[in-house]
């Protein structure tokens, strides 16, 4: 069975953001507006997003 994805999506501008959430979106590999990545569905990944949900859109691959 194939893993699940999620397609990650730069949603707001990272302007504004404390150093900590900053680096979180730069480590998921976000670095544009609307810049988009995909990343294996797993808790890691999952932590990351929880921290700036703000800014960000994900949306499950198939």
């Amino acid at each position: 069975m194939a893993s699940k994805r999620l397609r990650i999506t730069l949603s707001r501008s990272i302007i504004g953001l404390s150093p900590k959430q900053e680096a979180t979106v730069k480590a998921l590999g976000l670095r544009r507006v609307r810049q988009q990545v995909t990343h294996e569905d797993n808790p890691t990944v999952r932590g990351m997003i929880a921290k700036v949900p703000h800014v960000l859109q994900v949306t499950h691959e198939a």
